[in-house]
């Protein structure tokens, strides 16, 4: 077990389990932090995706904006310095002639209500959640077939579609929490075994873990101690 830098003690050795942040010893080598490029939506330097002046989300196409798709993960700095007009998809991308087709759409959001349940309830992490005082809402569109919702662990081998480990990360996540299914255009999700479990459109049950839950356009994924999901069915 290591101490993170804000004294969380933490299994992991790269990033903290409680806030996410970085490890101080002992962690894996980290890469080098990408290039500040211009933000796509304000124009203000950024290095990461989502942008800490506006908020926004690189993953998507910048405003009045028509990317091509790209097919699979890529590295976003290589991305940026070779369009001003972005498209990342994440997922196990089936084709690039996906133009004119409607797809899904997972939208994350922090979530107030969620967090004052999950309080009243008393929840496991109740008395370690902390609802963030800043979270822009971010938009993943979801081109391929399983969607892995968790935390980034590169010394666990976990790289999740939907990374809810970026900060401020809800601690009530576990690193590989849920998955979305897609076939066709039915889309499911499957609780892994998560530590918090996981439930839908503001209902505190959980769903049974291991079984396939169908999902319909506009229905929330509730995960940790603030965080929804919302699945939307839309033109592509």
């Amino acid at each position: 077990m290591r101490t993170c830098p804000d004294g969380h003690v933490s299994g992991s050795t790269d990033y903290c389990d409680v806030c996410g942040a970085a490890m101080s010893s002992g962690a894996a080598p980290v890469p080098p932090a990408a290039p500040a490029l211009p933000c796509p939506a304000c124009g203000a330097p950024t290095s990461g995706r989502f942008c800490e002046v506006c908020g926004h989300d690189s993953a998507l196409p910048a405003p009045g904006g028509t990317a091509e798709p790209i097919a699979g993960r890529a590295d976003l700095a290589a991305i940026l310095s070779e369009s001003s007009d972005p498209t990342v998809e994440f997922g196990n991308a089936e084709s690039s002639g996906t133009a004119g087709r409607s797809v899904w759409v997972a939208t994350v959001v922090a979530d107030r209500d969620l967090y004052e349940r999950m309080l009243a309830r008393k929840g496991p992490d109740a008395e370690r959640v902390e609802f963030p005082g800043y979270y822009p809402e971010r938009r993943i569109t979801l081109r391929g077939n399983d969607f892995l919702i968790g935390k980034r662990s590169v010394s666990q081998g976990v790289l999740p579609d939907i990374d809810l480990g970026i900060a401020p990360a809800d601690i009530g996540v576990s690193r590989s929490h849920a998955r979305i299914h897609i076939d066709r255009d039915v889309l499911t999700v499957t609780d892994l075994g998560s530590t918090n479990g996981t439930s839908l459109n503001g209902v505190d049950d959980l769903i049974p873990p291991g079984t396939p839950v169908p999902l319909h356009s506009g229905d929330r994924i509730h995960v940790g101690g603030w965080t929804t999901i919302t699945v939307t069915f839309e033109s592509a």
